[in-house]
């Protein structure tokens, strides 16, 4: 009789998650799997569904495309820049609207207030402050040149330059949720962590890295983790500012290389495209599976 019930509450339980299962397999699952042979199906025409042979030149195209690699080193120091920096500044700035009493919601909402401006809109802005063009010099380099430096054209300019402005514009995109996530785990601390390190004197900087960090490292993992697959999916952010033909500024990232292959002007390659997406992919997954392997040890449960 028992197991009956058990029996029938198992089936209850999977047709509760049918729905989502059919979702994820449909939308998520059937496509990964059919990007997963696109990307050994060399040749591969579109208008005709035909290829001429099954192997990994699309793989050893991609990684010897030119474009390719300098998409991968956009990316990669996109990552390396963007993520540390971001979570460290969030951090900071949640800290310190923790621990003013005043208008304290005032300005969670002011810092907010760029998570929901279209990143298409922001970056104009931000190209409209950077950029030099023949009747400005734009704000930012007024403010160089202000402090005796020489003006540096931000948009069309060096390599350094372009790869600045875009990692500033990057977080400050991010920020915000960051700021949101980490004030919300910061206002769940227990009180009595603090009380009891004032009654011991404890300093202010030893309560932060003994109490407050370890409580809170679930949520920066988290946002360590969302963050890095974030900055490898950029795209709108880099167009915001650079334009379309990335290619040509130099400043094209993974996605924006696969998009070029499907539809930009050297696009009608799905095969490098999709070999393209499943390198992404594997990097993604890699650099994910070892943050989690980290967070193991480092968070607090």
């Amino acid at each position: 009789m028992i197991k009956n019930k058990l029996a029938v509450y198992s089936l209850k339980g999977w047709l509760y998650l049918l729905p989502a299962i059919l979702f994820l397999g449909v939308f998520m699952v059937y496509p990964l799997i059919d990007v997963f042979v696109y990307s050994f199906e060399e040749g591969y025409n579109a208008a005709s569904q035909t290829y001429f042979g099954v192997g990994s030149y699309n793989y050893s195209y991609v990684l010897h495309d030119p474009y390719f690699l300098q998409a991968l080193k956009n990316t990669f120091i996109l990552v390396v820049i963007t993520v540390p920096l971001s979570t460290v500044i969030a951090l900071l700035i949640s800290v310190g609207l923790h621990s003013i009493g005043p208008f304290r919601e005032f300005f969670r909402t002011v810092f907010f207030l760029p998570y929901v401006t279209n990143t298409l809109a922001v970056g104009l802005v931000f190209m409209i402050l950077f950029k030099k063009s023949a009747y400005s010099d734009g704000l930012v380099n007024l403010l160089i040149m202000w402090f005796g430096g020489e003006s540096v054209d931000f948009i069309d300019g060096p390599y350094w330059a372009k790869m600045f402005v875009l990692c500033f514009y990057t977080i400050w995109v991010v920020m915000p949720f960051k700021i949101l996530i980490l004030t919300g785990a910061l206002s769940n601390v227990n009180k009595e962590y603090y009380n009891a390190a004032k009654v011991d004197g404890t300093s202010k900087f030893r309560t932060f890295m003994r109490i407050t960090l370890p409580m809170i490292s679930p949520m920066v993992f988290y946002l360590i983790i969302t963050g890095f697959i974030g900055a490898f999916k950029a795209y709108s952010d880099v167009v915001a500012l650079f334009g379309t033909d990335l290619n040509a500024a130099g400043m094209n990232t993974i996605v924006g290389y696969v998009y070029d292959m499907l539809y930009g002007d050297s696009g009608g390659y799905p095969s490098y495209a999709s070999a393209a997406a499943i390198l992404l992919f594997a990097i993604v997954l890699t650099i994910t599976c070892i943050n989690l392997l980290f967070s193991k040890k480092k968070v607090y449960d």
